[in-house]
């Protein structure tokens, strides 16, 4: 498995051909920490040993073996080891798609589909999720399909909701959603946020409040967080790091490296490997 820089610590993240729009991660981390960030998909991890404090909008979840963690998809979160000795895990990160297909064969929901809580003592489930990571490495995409269609519907029928139509946005959230179109049509040289407010009519710090309120993170942390989403896009398609930092405006290799493997959790180079990339015609290194 994929080291980190940390000789106590392992990560693997690396998805399974025969069920596309799913990435896995197991891993055991025992000083690394999540800065606050966000996912396309939903999060589904089992925590396997020790204890994972994962940081939500409503406040702390203490992951245990046992529990299930569940995350919707742009939801900020942060995760740090929640005891001395850190946290192993079994995580699947299963496409909006994924869960709205399997929702809408099997259950009554339609729409897009939510989990209404974050954290759920269910033994069986975290079982499957390990389950699906040990068919998939076994290559066993009939047992690693099944595993994640009963460990879906599961939760969905626990757990699971549409998420409501929202109200008309107030002009601060309308403004908020014009500073994130802006960074990431601009996400390789950014404006300032005095000159961003300026572009959208307002103040910065009534910009930098409102931005926080939508997305649970300041621009900047926000900016980030797109980067690498990003650079994983570039690194799927076989762009080597190098370029990859360029292209979203990181300084250069190193800064991605940084950022990258804090919120993916493994560095550029074995996420390329693990995910069996090919770059220029050889493996990525």
């Amino acid at each position: 498995m994929a080291g980190t820089d940390r000789a106590t610590e392992w990560a693997r993240h690396w998805t399974y051909a025969e069920l596309p729009d799913l990435d896995l991660l197991r891993a055991r981390y025992v000083r690394h920490t999540f800065p606050r960030h966000s996912h396309e998909g939903y999060v589904l991890g089992a925590v396997t040993g020790g204890v994972e404090d994962v940081g939500l909008p409503g406040g702390t979840v203490h992951a245990i073996p046992g529990t299930v963690v569940m995350i919707n998809p742009e939801v900020p979160h942060t995760a740090r080891p929640g005891q001395p000795g850190g946290w192993t895990y079994d995580t699947l990160y299963p496409s909006a798609q994924v869960v709205d297909d399997i929702a809408a064969e099997v259950t009554s929901l339609r729409g897009t589909v939510w989990f209404g809580e974050s954290r759920t003592t269910d033994p069986y489930a975290a079982r499957l999720i390990t389950q699906v990571h040990r068919a998939a490495e076994e290559g066993n995409a009939l047992a690693a399909d099944s595993l994640l269609r009963v460990l879906v519907v599961r939760l969905l029928d626990r757990h699971g909701g549409v998420l409501p139509r929202t109200p008309p946005r107030a002009g601060s959230a309308r403004d908020a959603e014009r500073a994130r179109l802006a960074l990431e049509g601009r996400m390789a040289a950014p404006p300032t946020l005095e000159a961003l407010a300026a572009e959208l009519g307002t103040s910065p710090f009534a910009l930098l409040r409102a931005f926080k309120k939508e997305y649970g993170m300041p621009p900047h942390a926000w900016l980030t967080d797109a980067r690498v989403r990003r650079a994983r896009r570039l690194l799927d398609a076989g762009t080597a790091p190098a370029e990859a930092a360029a292209v979203v405006g990181f300084t250069d290799q190193p800064h991605l490296n940084r950022h990258f493997t804090r919120i993916v959790g493994v560095p550029p180079g074995a996420y390329q490997r693990e995910r069996g990339v090919y770059r220029r015609g050889r493996p990525a290194s």
